[in-house]
């Protein structure tokens, strides 16, 4: 297969740009946060089709959210007050929710023309200070497989102990509108986590489902629905809105959580999790709900996919 790979210049810095030429699958990552901004698929005329919120888009807007397909990490959603506490470290978890790597700028990636990957890595020393308070390497990796996107995460511990965190990717799709889109769920017992306010309760509302349509109300994804997938055999959900023709296949298979998010804007999130918010009363770091382990000189690595199509052909 054959990839092409350039880099962009936009008013907030340079963006790389991996394209397959078979495929017609294009992405493009801004380096601040090695966020995917653009998921574009060549359709049977020739003509480009954004699937993300804002698709290409890389300066912020006005208002609403400005994201397209946040990286979150090291921990995932939101601390109580954005702090925490981990083995009486104290962690800052800045201004906003999701973890520090959303802000870091990471460098030039790793191109690999032949497998068509980019790599992105965050070495332990670029942690910022007060963040997290361990040696852990980053390194994130979006590979364009046929005719999919898969986004990997890579954690290498480099201490001679176990270290605890949880991280997640927050993708945004376009949609004709909250009303018209479908997010289609495969049978299996469905957890929610209630959360209040964002953070989890300790309640849960078990949902046995047969499969079709969510059975969330859209109203309410505002609040967002943080569910426990431990139930689900099958992990591919598939969101679809013949609005704009466009269908969009999640292969979250390793992901313990799910996340499914609107603010009412045109888009819809279906984020992969492997941890989750803060609880009240909050717990220390390293017992959070969802806490991922990496083993003392270990790699922990977690990957997701997206496969975008059009829905009539």
């Amino acid at each position: 297969m054959t990839y092409q790979y350039k880099t962009l210049v936009s008013p907030v810095g340079t963006l790389d740009q991996l394209e397959s030429a078979e495929s017609g699958i294009r992405i493009t990552i801004n380096r601040l946060g090695a966020e995917v901004i653009s998921l574009a698929r060549r359709d049977a005329s020739g003509e480009w089709h954004g699937f993300l919120w804002r698709d290409g888009q890389a300066e912020a807007p006005a208002q609403g959210w400005g994201n397209h397909a946040t990286v979150m990490g090291f921990y995932s959603h939101r601390l109580l007050e954005q702090k925490s506490v981990y083995d009486g470290h104290p962690m800052d978890g800045g201004p906003t929710p999701h973890g520090f790597l959303r802000h870091e700028l990471f460098g030039a990636p790793v191109v690999d023309t032949d497998k068509g990957s980019l790599s992105y890595r965050l070495e332990a020393q670029q942690i910022p200070p007060g963040a997290y308070p361990y040696k852990v390497v980053t390194v994130i990796t979006y590979t364009l497989v046929k005719e999919a996107l898969r986004m990997t995460f890579s954690f290498e511990n480099k201490e001679t102990h176990p270290v605890a965190l949880s991280f997640g990717w927050h993708p945004g799709f376009a949609v004709g509108s909250i009303e018209s889109a479908r997010l289609l769920l495969p049978p299996g017992t469905y957890r929610q986590q209630i959360a209040d306010n964002n953070f989890l309760t300790g309640g849960v509302d078990e949902v046995v489902f047969a499969g079709g349509e969510m059975p969330y109300p859209k109203k309410t994804l505002v609040d967002s629905y943080l569910i426990d997938l431990s139930g689900v055999q099958n992990r591919r959900f598939t969101l679809e809105d013949r609005t704009i023709g466009h269908r969009i296949e999640c292969d979250y298979s390793e992901a313990p959580y799910m996340t499914i998010w609107s603010n009412g804007d045109p888009f819809l999130c279906v984020e992969p999790c492997w941890g989750l918010p803060d609880s009240i009363p909050q717990l220390p770091f390293e017992q959070k709900k969802g806490i991922q382990w990496i083993g003392a000189g270990e790699t922990l690595t977690a990957s997701a996919t997206l496969h975008p199509s059009f829905l009539n052909s």
